[in-house]
């Protein structure tokens, strides 16, 4: 039986198959050749499997007696070697019948015209597999009118009516292949992948669909978009996958390749060992098929490749399998496949057999003794024959109602007419599925979705993970990548932002961007923006929106309040002994020469002052807010308009003395007090006024406590009184404290036994500096984030000590004398105004004597006065207390 193979040779040209109506057939059984050669090793799969199931489809047929009765459907099959020219040059033979030779110039040698063999004609043309192959031969058949229909050429470019107007296929063009595979990637969350191509139609057109769709689609950006020559260079492979490395986060990789391409990209990946570093997503060239995988499982891991649904056609399994070399003589390269199947050799006369490899017994069978899995596109050559079938069917029943056999209107079959009946066939196909076509020739999309999956160990090898008709499902849990992982690994240019963070997009790359955090008091608006919050608000934690302020004030249990609560309440305390103690003695030597009058007035003041402190700390409120501006200087206005009038009228007294001895006007103690109260009254009609132009409200000051941090920022509930406000209501105390100081200034002459200049001198003194201390402290922490605290604080504290000094300068000593030491608190004798003046003026000048004779002349010591100056008394007498 092996030897009966002997006269095909290596490459027989053709398949004739006699029959009334005659189709062409165009299929891969061999693969390219290298340099020079035109055909390679022969295809089990792709070659011999899909010209099987031409045959296949054609005995189905011609054994159908209700389609095409009584008309043998006869082929005329070709191998293309996978190559387009070699196969245009094939295909010329389907076109040789309709071409006019002219012979009239021919004779044989007794002079009779020659008789020319007519080839057969070709109605229809099966084929071809790969799109480049399709292309070339559409475009030689079109000027026949000879129709063709492929059973695997996708590439969208057939899809021109205008161009491959003869052209239709039984399988979805690569444009629905490609919006598949765009929704496929999209639906992982991928939004930055490279795509790569074989040079020639099929891988160009495939990645020109994918791109321009996720255009349209947007979200989607090609990072690379590389080619693989038609014939590469020695380390071309290597180059590739350097330079998809280039942008490496785009882990993703479109390929639309052949089988050869796609397997040698797998091996310059794993020379890199760069495994489970590329995600790819196949088109249907790769599909389910082992080949392209063989040797390189680990770097195909996780692979999601697409193929046209389809479904394994059980018949023509029983078909394949029972084939044998004695019973498939009409398949003139069966004998090729079953040396390469087998791994055998048959006996060729003249050719010695390999004695590495047996010989063939021809008893081998098929799934037997080999591996048989049934080739993905078998059912698309059977759906294209029956197309054919079908149409020609209709054609016959209209053209030839009633006739048995080929009648006159079908012989010659007229191509453009059998078109039109191509494309109007509808029926249910070898799987079950509708077989029609649309205006421009394409099958409807419908696909499987695999993924190659080398640790499912329950079923290792590819797995179906979903379909595409029109719309994806896609199911994800049943998805596993490397190393058994379930999470989809990420295919992004950039990562998504954290909430509170903008996109900067990256100019020309829509899919890149930068992350930039809405910084201070900004929120996220959208994707794009941030958005200053309002005035009242801060951002979130999160920075996705606004809340509200959270206000404040200066709360009793502060440490920032504790110490001026603390010497406030001290401080009234002391007040409180001081007038007690007055009243219980009010008609004592001391407290009747301290001036009762003015005293209590005095220390009234400084009572107010103590007061202030509780609020200026209390909760602001109308009621509050309105005290704090009427208490705030009132109380400094009492004590330095009482202390004031004083040290005028000691000035007055010792400067009226020095002149005459007269006493001077307005000394008396209610004349003192008018005084006092028209000073205070200033203050008071001030505030009044104050009131009337600007009631006394509450405030929320936001931008007091703003830092750059808006976690820290408070509102502050304060009284409406600005720095400035606070400054010019205490301004008139302040013109007081100076003009006191003044007077003090100018009584330092008085003479040292007068007890009311020096206290008050020293008063004052110690009032200006811790004043003059007061403001830096203040306007210097202006800035400060704890600016509140500090500056109420330093004005209560300030204020404090100002009493403090006043009372401990001015009573504390009289209230020593009167509760430790009451025997100096007794009435003594009484002198005259101008015994007082007199006295005053004799030791002014014994003193200046005293000095002249220390200058060069005797001294002499005079005679100090025995007695101090207490107090003027109501009838303008002088009283002493004689020491």
């Amino acid at each position: 039986i092996p030897t009966a193979w002997s006269h095909q040779g290596m490459h027989p040209r053709s398949i004739k198959i006699e029959g009334d109506i005659t189709l062409g057939g165009l299929f891969p059984v061999h693969a390219k050749g290298p340099a020079g050669v035109p055909c390679g090793e022969i295809k089990k799969e792709k070659g011999i499997h899909r010209l099987e199931a031409m045959l296949y489809a054609l005995d189905q047929i011609n054994s159908d007696p209700d389609l095409l009765p009584n008309i043998t459907l006869g082929a005329r099959i070709l191998d293309t070697c996978s190559r387009d020219t070699y196969a245009l040059e094939q295909s010329l033979t389907f076109v040789q019948a309709l071409i006019q030779k002219d012979t009239s110039d021919i004779r044989c040698s007794n002079g009779e015209p020659p008789i020319i063999r007519k080839p057969e004609r070709v109605v229809g043309v099966i084929g071809a597999s790969g799109s480049s192959v399709s292309i070339m031969v559409a475009n030689v058949l079109r000027l026949f009118e000879i129709p063709q229909i492929s059973y695997a050429s996708t590439s969208p470019e057939l899809s021109d009516n205008n161009r491959y107007d003869f052209f239709s296929r039984v399988v979805p063009p690569d444009s629905y292949q490609a919006q598949a595979m765009v929704d496929i990637v999209k639906a992982m969350g991928w939004n930055y992948v490279s795509t790569l191509a074989s040079e020639g139609n099929y891988g160009e057109s495939g990645v020109d669909a994918f791109i321009q769709i996720s255009r349209e689609a947007g979200g989607l950006c090609v990072a690379q978009s590389l080619k693989i020559p038609r014939d590469p260079k020695p380390g071309e492979f290597d180059k590739i996958i350097k330079r998809l490395m280039e942008t490496s986060n785009a882990r993703g990789v479109i390929i639309f390749a052949s089988e050869d391409d796609i397997k040698r990209v797998l091996e310059a990946a794993k020379r890199a060992n760069l495994t489970g570093q590329f995600l790819f997503v196949g088109s249907d060239s790769w599909g389910a098929k082992i080949t392209p995988i063989l040797d390189q499982e680990d770097m195909a891991e996780g692979a999601v490749t697409i193929l046209p649904k389809r479904a394994s056609i059980e018949g023509f399994d029983q078909y394949f399998t029972s084939r044998s070399l004695e019973n498939n003589r009409r398949n003139i390269w069966f004998a090729e496949f079953w040396e390469d199947d087998f791994r055998c050799k048959l006996t060729r006369p003249g050719i010695k057999i390999d004695s590495e490899k047996k010989k063939c017994t021809g008893n081998e069978r098929v799934s037997r003794d080999s591996t048989y899995e049934q080739e993905g596109k078998v059912q698309f050559v059977i759906d294209a024959v029956y197309a054919m079938a079908h149409a020609l069917h209709n054609m016959h029943q209209d053209l030839c109602p009633g006739s048995t056999g080929v009648c006159d209107k079908m012989d010659p079959v007229e191509g453009r007419l059998l078109l039109s009946y191509i494309r109007s066939v509808n029926f249910n196909g070898s799987a079950g599925t509708g077989v029609l076509f649309n205006e421009n020739g394409d099958a409807p999309g419908r696909y499987d979705i695999f993924q190659y999956q080398v640790t499912n160990i329950t079923n290792p090898g590819y797995k179906v993970i979903g379909q595409w008709t029109n719309n994806l499902r896609l199911n994800l849990e049943e998805m596993q990548w490397s190393g058994g992982n379930k999470q989809v690994p990420d295919s992004v240019c950039s990562f998504p932002c954290n909430p509170g963070e903008r996109k900067k997009m990256v100019k020309g790359v829509p899919c890149c961007w930068h992350c930039e955090l809405c910084d201070g008091y900004h929120y996220q608006l959208d994707e794009f923006n941030c958005e200053l919050c309002p005035f009242n608000m801060r951002p979130t934690p999160n920075r996705t929106g606004c809340r509200p302020t959270p206000i404040i004030k200066l709360e009793w249990h502060s440490p920032w309040a504790i110490i001026p609560v603390f010497l406030a309440i001290l401080g009234i305390l002391a007040t409180s002994s001081v007038v007690l103690t007055f009243v219980r003695f009010n008609d004592t030597p001391i407290v009747r020469a301290s001036g009762r009058e003015l005293s209590y007035v005095l220390l009234t003041g400084i009572f107010l002052i103590y007061l202030i402190t509780f609020l200026m700390i209390a909760e602001p409120g109308a009621v509050v807010c309105a005290f704090r501006r009427l208490l705030l200087g009132l109380g400094m206005s009492i004590t330095y308009s009482a202390m004031l009038t004083k040290t005028n009228r000691i000035y007055r007294i010792f400067e009226q003395g020095k002149k005459s001895v007269t006493p001077p006007r307005f000394i008396s103690p209610t004349s003192q007090l008018a005084i006092t109260f028209t000073l205070i009254s200033v203050q008071v009609v001030g505030v009044f006024v104050w009131f009337g132009v600007v009631p006394p409200h509450t405030i929320i000051d936001y931008e007091e406590l703003r830092p750059p941090n808006p976690e820290l920022a408070r509102g502050i509930l304060k009284c409406d009184m600005s720095d400035l406000s606070l400054i010019c209501c205490l301004s008139y105390s302040i013109v007081l404290m100076v003009t006191c100081t003044v007077y003090a200034v100018k009584s330092r002459g008085v003479p040292e036994t007068f007890n009311e200049a020096k206290p008050i001198g020293f008063t004052m003194y110690t009032t200006c500096i811790i004043w003059l201390a007061f403001v830096p402290i203040f306007f210097g922490t202006a800035q400060s984030t704890e600016k509140m605290y500090i500056q109420t604080t330093t004005l209560t504290v300030s204020m404090s000590l100002s009493a403090y000094v006043s009372l401990g300068m001015l009573y504390i000593p009289k209230v020593y004398v009167i509760i430790f030491h009451p025997e100096q608190n007794v009435q003594k004798r009484k002198r005259s105004f101008k015994a007082v003046a007199q006295a005053a003026t004799m030791s002014t000048r014994l003193s200046q004597k005293s000095n002249d004779k220390q200058n060069g002349e005797t001294k002499i010591e005079p005679e100090r006065p025995q007695c101090v100056l207490l107090r003027l008394l109501v009838d303008r007498n002088v009283e002493f207390i004689c020491m």
